[in-house]
């Protein structure tokens, strides 16, 4: 039986660290969330390898480095409200929950949700690009996997100064990005490259063409 705690250890040390992942209380979560427990059964040993993990068809939980990077860029601290946008089986919501972030999670896939619920991390079912304003604002909106357009109703839903991450993909390349909202206006700006399978329902419109 694999031993997932060594797993989780080794995350730590050869995946976040390495790339940058020094939030004290992301990285403390990360150590202590068992990411097992929300992966499909039959894929549970790759629960801790450091590439896209298919959950679901056409769905993906981001890379355990790539998450960590956004979650420290955004440097969550407890008391805050979380918005996370495409939530899958509630990893991403179980790190901020341990974190003391109270959290909304939304996904638009309901056995996802319904995996999610099993797990004990309440979720939201509706589609993922209108955000969720009944909860607005937010000090923090994560986009749990990448998009082609971002909509611009996303930052009015954050507080004055609140941060928005995720991914965008730009020319078949997804990089990771961070967002400060000021006056409901976001301002991007782009940390790395990685591997991020997109969210539905936000696919860029098709150029037009004669």
């Amino acid at each position: 039986m694999q031993d997932f705690s060594l797993a989780r250890r080794a995350m730590v040390d050869s995946q976040l660290r390495p790339e940058g992942v020094t939030d004290r209380a992301v990285v403390a979560a990360m150590a202590s969330v068992e990411r097992e427990r929300y992966v499909p059964e039959a894929a549970r040993a790759l629960a801790y390898f450091d590439r896209p993990l298919k959950i679901a068809p056409g769905r993906a939980m981001m890379p355990p480095a790539a998450l960590g990077k956004l979650l420290s860029e955004l440097a969550p601290r407890a008391g805050e409200k979380a918005l996370i946008i495409g939530s899958g089986t509630g990893y991403s919501a179980a790190l901020l929950l341990s974190i003391g972030l109270n959290v909304v999670a939304l996904e638009s896939d309901k056995q996802l949700a319904d995996a999610a619920t099993e797990a004990g991390i309440e979720t939201i079912s509706g589609e993922l690009a209108p955000g969720h304003a009944k909860g607005a604002p937010y000090d923090i909106i994560l986009l749990d996997g990448a998009v082609e357009l971002l909509p611009a109703a996303l930052a009015k839903q954050l507080n004055d100064g609140g941060r928005l991450a995720g991914a965008i993909i730009e020319r078949g390349v997804s990089r990771l990005v961070i967002g400060l909202a000021s006056g409901g206006v976001l301002g991007l700006r782009t940390i790395a490259d990685a591997e991020v399978d997109k969210l539905p329902g936000f696919e860029r419109p098709p150029a037009f063409t004669f």
